[in-house]
């Protein structure tokens, strides 16, 4: 056999193993080839870094620096030099070191809202698109009634109710829990935003409970806890992915619209509060904590929306098919 007449058949054997690949390696492996995702994903992994060292210098009390945020490097109000990069606030405290601490407040709020919204709204949507029935139209009663209520409205009367509140949680021996600050914030978000993916997996629930597989798990004497968790839920999984990807930048610009107001963390650097200190400064002259806050909200929503919207194209069948 010549040359010419193997190559056809080498180049017909590559879509065969690539059709061997399952749909999440297929989908990474799209998602990979995609250089502005890549991007997108050095972005969101360098801030994650800086949170990750963050909480390691708080565990192992490390010195960072020759000051933490909270404390005094130069005089009020200098403008950005090479000793202070973005410049000090009107107390004297550096805008680079409380905006690198706003980034964890913020990535914090968002990764545990997320969780909890992801906990919620998939076993619920889960439950609704399996069972069908009454369970179903309680729990589309439910999610509609939610939804139709304006959603910064909704977090913003969750926080307020969460806000200052204890709960005892002595019965699991973790004593009595302060719902201040950071906590009522994921929390408010976390159980006000599982309308979403409840949606979406009860749709995909629906279509997946009569597929072949699920009859056979059924026809084996699986229990419905075992197919749903086992069988149902492995298949739409990269539903979830995108959802917490996509849903993760609208937690980060809600933690800053709650700070902003005033309902969000105070003891601690966060970047609605920067904005909302800012605000009284700029007439003045002093643009640098505006400026540094608004650049990083910039920079990690811009990636986490790239990156989203990338990993959506490369996990979605429908948008892979087309």
């Amino acid at each position: 056999m010549t040359e010419q007449q193997k190559k056809p058949q080498n180049k017909q054997a590559s879509p065969a193993r690539r059709k061997g690949r399952g749909l999440l390696a297929d989908g990474f492996h799209r998602l990979i080839r995609r250089k502005a995702a890549m991007i997108s994903l050095a972005v969101i992994a360098l801030y994650l870094l800086l949170v990750f060292f963050l909480y390691t210098a708080e565990i192992f009390h490390w010195q960072i620096g020759p000051a933490r945020w909270d404390e005094k490097v130069g005089v009020e109000y200098e403008s950005p030099s090479a000793k202070n990069i973005m410049g000090t606030d009107f107390l004297g405290r550096s805008v680079l070191r409380k905006m690198l601490y706003g980034a964890k407040v913020s990535i914090t709020v968002a990764f545990l809202a997320s969780v909890i919204s992801i906990a919620i709204g998939v076993p619920v949507g889960a439950i609704a698109g399996y069972y069908r029935g009454v369970v179903d139209e309680i729990i589309v009663w439910l999610y509609t009634t939610l939804s139709s209520i304006p959603y910064i409205l909704l977090i913003m009367a969750f926080a307020l109710v969460l806000k200052d509140r204890t709960v005892d949680f002595g019965w699991a021996g973790l004593g009595t829990v302060e719902l201040s600050g950071i906590r009522s914030v994921y929390l408010a978000m976390g159980l006000t935003s599982w309308v979403g993916i409840c949606r979406l997996i009860r749709g995909e629930v629906i279509k997946h409970k009569d597929r072949e597989y699920v009859l056979a798990a059924k026809s084996y004497g699986c229990s419905s806890v075992r197919i749903i968790a086992g069988h149902i839920l492995p298949n739409v999984s990269h539903i979830i992915i995108i959802d917490f990807s996509l849903r993760f930048v609208d937690f980060i610009q809600a933690e800053v619209i709650l700070s902003f107001l005033g309902l969000g963390e105070k003891n601690l650097p966060s970047w609605g509060a920067m904005i909302d200190t800012a605000r009284l400064d700029l007439p003045k002259g002093y643009w640098w904590e505006m400026t540094a806050a608004t650049v990083a909200i910039f920079f990690i929503s811009l990636a986490l929306n790239v990156f989203g919207d990338a990993l959506r194209d490369s996990l979605d069948p429908k948008l892979r098919i087309r």
